[in-house]
């Protein structure tokens, strides 16, 4: 059975929770993620995501100009609107283990942590791939 550790990303993006909100938006576009482990030094604090995002900056409610909007993103930092405590995975975990806790708990990601460190990440993405590839063989 393969193991988390054999499907993860070891090269991880991660922002620190002192950082404005546009870093983190920068760093999704720029690499084409959907969220990004929130870390102070080697130590994983948070998970931000797409979603947390549009809602720090999206008020449905309350119209606002342009300046408003750039003001909020230099303005609200990652620790404001980040989740604490993510839901984590160790990397000796069965990735039917990951499978089951990313359909369970309706997320797209689980960062990989050694106690607190973070140590990668595995989404939804790199379990289909593995599963295709799998079928295929």
């Amino acid at each position: 059975m393969a193991k988390v550790r054999d499907l993860m990303k070891r090269q991880v993006v991660t922002i620190g929770p002192d950082e404005p909100i546009i870093n983190a938006i920068k760093a999704m576009a720029e690499g084409g993620f959907r969220r990004i482990p929130v870390v102070q030094g080697p130590m994983l604090v948070g998970i931000i995501t797409d979603r947390d995002l549009r809602q720090a900056i999206n008020s449905p409610v309350v119209f606002h100009e342009i300046s408003y909007d750039k003001y909020v993103l230099t303005a609200i930092y990652v620790g404001s609107c980040m989740t604490r405590d993510p839901v984590t995975i160790r990397p000796d975990a069965d990735i039917i283990e990951a499978a089951r806790i990313v359909e369970d708990k309706k997320i797209g990601g689980l960062p990989v942590v050694d106690g607190d460190v973070l140590v990668g990440i595995i989404t939804v993405s790199d379990l289909i791939n593995y599963l295709i590839g799998t079928l295929e063989k």
